[in-house]
């Protein structure tokens, strides 16, 4: 895929902010580790904060980044910062929903109405709630959101319908909100390891997944399951995460450098993952994908009932009924 012009100009910034900032030593240096490559969003995102962080405390924050996973898995990440050994990571929700159960939130499927919704969410008041929620329940503060990939249904078989989805063993995330979502849809969700999904199409231990169109073609999966249903069922969300033992011995000053870069970083990253979403969308039908659009109307009025059952055994009712309602109020403040 592509990588875009922007971010090379952040990869030149991030070099001669790093060069400059290596002359004196900082006050307070932060390891910032995620699975990104470094044509991703995430890469992205962690440069823009190290160069905002910075230059916003005159180099009296250095940020240092470990990029592809070279610090373990996001669970382990985590693990790190509540224990003071890691200071910033990019995390996906359902990693963490044993340490901060609130995070399932993010694991509903049709949470948001559209990408103008989702956006209010996370840069509002509803998204700082939910940070403040997440640090009590595991310590680690949330200081931004990432995310973008609009998530869609990859199948081996035509989705012409939403009779199609009938009896398809589709490979889910094993999380409630999921689950009972898409099998109140007909499909019967699997547990299937990432790494065989491939070779799983092939064989028809599956005949389908949910996934994002980056991923859907970084990993090739258009090869053995070309029928893409747009069922934008959800806009990801990715938590950018810091360690609540560096917070605490941070100073006010400090913290509100790191709010700010957190927050301006998190706007960046995802915005080149929206671009980049679109873009790996072209190249999929470039490449023979067949797209169909969905009824997304019709599939969130068949699994509400499930999916309310889900919020209220989890105790995220209220919350989830508050993002649905922040809908309205984002279409009548625009």
């Amino acid at each position: 895929m592509k990588f875009t012009k922007k971010l090379s100009m952040l990869v030149a910034g991030a070099t001669l902010a790093f060069a400059a900032g290596s002359a004196s030593a900082a006050d307070l240096t932060l390891r910032f580790g995620h699975l990104g490559a470094e044509d991703t969003a995430y890469q992205a995102g962690a440069l823009e904060f190290k160069r905002l962080a910075e230059e916003y405390s005159d180099g009296a924050i250095e940020v240092q980044i470990f990029p592809n996973g070279v610090l373990g898995g996001e669970s382990q990440m985590f693990e790190q910062q509540m224990a003071g050994a890691l200071d910033v990571s990019v995390i996906n929700p359902g990693n963490i929903t044993d340490f901060a159960p609130t995070a399932n939130i993010f694991t509903f499927p049709f949470l948001y109405k559209d990408e103008a919704h989702w956006q209010s969410v996370l840069s509002g008041e509803v998204g700082r709630d939910i940070a403040a929620i997440l640090k009590e329940e595991s310590s680690v503060q949330v200081i931004g959101y990432f995310g973008g990939g609009k998530r869609q249904v990859v199948s081996n078989r035509p989705l012409e319908s939403l009779e199609d989805l009938a009896d398809m063993k589709l490979r889910t995330n094993p999380t409630d909100p999921l689950i009972a979502s898409w099998s109140a849809l007909g499909t019967r969700p699997t547990n299937f390891a990432w790494k065989e999904i491939y070779t799983g199409l092939q064989l028809g231990s599956i005949d389908g997944l949910l996934n994002e169109a980056e991923w859907i073609h970084r990993m090739r999966f258009h090869e053995v399951a070309p029928h893409i249903g747009l069922s934008e069922h959800d806009i990801t969300v990715r938590l950018v995460t810091f360690s609540g033992a560096t917070w605490d011995r941070m100073t006010d000053e400090q913290r509100d450098v790191v709010l700010r870069a957190g927050a301006e970083a998190s706007a960046l990253a995802r915005e080149v993952q929206l671009r980049q979403d679109a873009e790996a969308m072209e190249l999929l039908k470039a490449e023979g994908a067949i797209l169909y659009k969905m009824d997304r109307e019709k599939m969130q009025e068949m699994v509400r009932p499930a999916v309310l059952d889900v919020a209220g055994r989890m105790g995220l009712a209220e919350l989830y009924d508050r993002i649905q309602a922040s809908a309205a109020d984002n279409a009548s403040g625009s």
